[in-house]
């Protein structure tokens, strides 16, 4: 799989570009989800005696692919997410299900894009990591206080949301479900912030490892295999957390090269990391006890994502190879028209969509079984086919008006 390209030579700086006298929109890249500007900042020159840390630095051009591919990544968060939706209150209890679990549905979790967003995370990390004056610990700190406002304003406003729901006379047992499922994408973010801290370890070993970058990603995949093994095989389940780092580590890991201009961009060597990537994920469910789904579904045996397992990470390396092939035309597709403005807009707010779609999703559904006193259709059945699309509509509604009151968060310094 060969996925790396040779060094390429030092570029000359880039002359800054000469104003035309009318405004380009960009997105603010305060605003992205839980990711530094994905281009690299020039050092400001600042105040006599100024720290360089305490310095904020220019900002240059962003890298478009990056935000195309963490939009995208956000948006097929959301919709794998609301396609899910089922659930059912009967004695006073909510008893929440899974649509694809039902049928084909474990086709669309084979979509599922979480490495995009790991790849993009890494990215944005190793450009910011390339240009700042900023040391490790300082970054760090600085993502986790753009995380700390918004994450704690959902929690809080959650916790308030409970409390008059209880009061209104909302069954504890509905409630409480709810609560429980609401905060569970927070562990990317915790995820994304230890990949983060470690970015200049990343760094070197990217630097140092140069064209053997694949053999190092097949080391990891063994490692990944024999963390399975100990956790499903020698039945010693709290090992499989081990797998959260390292599976995640290799699209960030990728995406750190990929700032590093050593990713290739030969379309032959994608095709085959693409090609080689789905087929490991495929023969190891098949040879091996994995279910077939990427996502835990009611039934399984365990779930492949939590904690992730082999086939997802090879699944992974699928992705971003096939994300790569597809860089040039993503990137004119997000400078023309409707594209362009999506990204925008998308990137203006990803980290509000990200913490705030799945109340979206449980308001819509909580209107319809307590307000409307209606059943939520069976999954895959011809009125669960014939309603999506109002389903979307009126979930994208509910995003829409969460967005519009709580996106000023995000925005704020």
């Amino acid at each position: 799989m060969a996925i790396v390209a040779p060094p390429s030579p030092p570029r000359p700086a880039a002359s800054p570009p000469r104003a035309t006298g009318r405004p380009t929109a960009q997105p603010d890249p305060s605003n992205e989800l839980v990711a530094p500007p994905s281009a690299p900042l020039n050092p400001a020159r600042g105040r006599p005696g100024a720290r360089p840390d305490a310095v904020r630095p220019a900002r240059r051009p962003r890298d478009l692919f990056v935000d195309v591919v963490r939009a995208l990544g956000t948006l097929g968060v959301i919709t794998l997410h609301w396609s899910m939706v089922d659930a059912s209150i009967s004695g006073g209890s909510l008893h929440v299900g899974n649509a694809l679990g039902s049928g084909p549905g474990w086709l669309m979790t084979w979509l599922m894009p979480l490495p995009l967003l790991f790849f993009a995370a890494g990215a944005a990390a190793g450009h910011e990591r390339r240009a700042t004056t900023r040391g490790p610990w300082s970054l760090t700190v600085h993502r986790i206080r753009r995380l700390v406002r918004p994450v704690g304003v959902l929690l809080a406003v959650w916790a308030g949301a409970a409390a008059v729901l209880l009061a209104l006379g909302v069954p504890e047992g509905v409630v409480i479900p709810v609560l429980h499922k609401v905060p569970q994408p927070l562990w990317f973010l915790g995820v994304y912030l230890a990949l983060t801290a470690a970015t200049s370890l990343v760094v070197r070993a990217v630097r140092r490892l140069g064209e053997r970058l694949p053999a190092a990603v097949g080391l990891a995949m063994v490692a990944v295999v024999a963390v399975d093994y100990v956790r499903i095989g020698a039945g010693h389940p709290g090992a499989g957390w081990l797998n959260l780092a390292l599976v995640w580590l290799i699209p960030f890991a990728l995406g750190v090269a990929y700032a590093e201009g050593t990713l290739t961009r030969r379309p032959a060597a994608l095709a085959a990391g693409a090609l080689g990537g789905i087929t490991a994920a495929v023969a190891l469910i098949v040879a091996g006890p994995y279910p077939i789904s990427l996502v835990g579904m009611p039934g399984d045996a365990f779930s492949n994502l939590a904690p992730p397992t082999a086939p997802v990470a090879a699944f992974a390396v699928a992705q971003v190879c096939l994300a790569l092939l597809a860089r040039d035309a993503l990137t004119r597709w997000a400078t023309t028209g409707r594209g362009t403005r999506l990204v925008a807009w998308v990137s203006a707010r990803s980290m509000t969509l990200y913490l705030w779609h799945l109340t979206a999703m449980f308001t819509v559904a909580g209107v319809v079984m307590l307000g409307m006193h209606e059943h939520l259709p069976v999954p895959w059945s011809a009125d669960w086919w014939s309603t999506r699309l109002t389903w979307f509509a009126a979930m994208a509604a509910a995003l829409g008006g969460l967005v519009a009151v709580f996106g000023r968060v995000e925005r704020r310094r």
